[in-house]
């Protein structure tokens, strides 16, 4: 094929794949009103799987610390007239872009499968399967247990004994959304790493080397992205990291024993 030919093949995937988050889209938007109230604002509510999850761990263990006994209820409130029907279509797309993961994924394996050697496709197709699954894991971690516990500590957090915490839709919204999406691309660690090991940027004796400097970013990063200050959560963002990273090293070949095999 030439160079238009390929242009034109690439038009075709995108125009497919903006169709089917179109779709989607639509679909999200329509059920939006019970999603909202059943999904995304679920973690407001006491009996969020997570805090029955947390209760129930403080009550075989006999913990009385508020991080296991701790009601929790978090009423929101609007205070800009237009956010909610913006909100509504923002959510419907980011939805949509999230469940459509894996048809992006088929179609970036049919653009490029024609390209590859029969070695190189069995490697890719496994690639792109752990990465989808991976995505998927990482979200749904985010959504169950990182959001929930950042929710919980930012809610009831007091500056001061005369500042009424108010939380605002908008807030909620941005940080759910941000919070839930960098959980899921943050799985996408050992496949960004497999093709940047392609591309000779990187091999397994490099990963190897700079382990501990990983695991202090890694530690950072956690610190970042769940702000609460208590190790539990923490832990909950820091051990999986760490564990992608060691995948990584696993994924990949080191091309320096591969030039010194004769």
């Amino acid at each position: 094929m030439t160079f238009w030919d390929h242009l034109d093949e690439l038009r075709k995937v995108l125009f497919r794949i903006i169709g089917v988050w179109f779709v989607l889209a639509i679909g999200f938007f329509i059920a939006m009103p019970y999603l909202f109230d059943s999904v995304i604002l679920a973690p407001c509510h006491n009996d969020f799987i997570f805090y029955d999850l947390l209760r129930l761990i403080g009550q075989k263990l006999n913990l009385n610390d508020d991080f296991f006994t701790q009601q929790f209820q978090v009423n929101l409130v609007n205070i800009n007239l237009a956010a909610p029907f913006f909100i509504h279509m923002s959510t419907a797309f980011w939805l949509s872009v999230v469940t459509a993961m894996p048809y992006l994924l088929y179609e970036v394996w049919r653009f490029i499968s024609p390209a590859l050697y029969p070695n190189e496709k069995k490697g890719v197709r496994k690639a792109l399967a752990i990465g989808t699954v991976m995505f998927f894991i990482g979200v749904l971690l985010g959504y169950f247990m990182v959001y929930p516990l950042t929710l919980r500590f930012l809610s009831t957090y007091q500056l001061s004994s005369q500042i009424e915490n108010i939380i605002s839709l908008n807030s909620y919204i941005d940080n759910f959304m941000m919070l839930v999406l960098c959980m899921g691309l943050a799985f996408e660690l050992p496949l960004v790493t497999w093709l940047l090991s392609l591309m000779g940027i990187v091999n397994k004796s490099f990963l190897r080397k700079y382990r501990r400097h990983a695991i202090v970013a890694i530690v950072i990063v956690a610190a970042v992205i769940t702000p609460t200050g208590d190790p539990f959560t923490l832990a909950v963002v820091a051990i999986p990291l760490y564990l992608l990273y060691e995948m990584s090293i696993l994924m990949i070949k080191d091309k320096q024993k591969e030039i010194d095999t004769p």
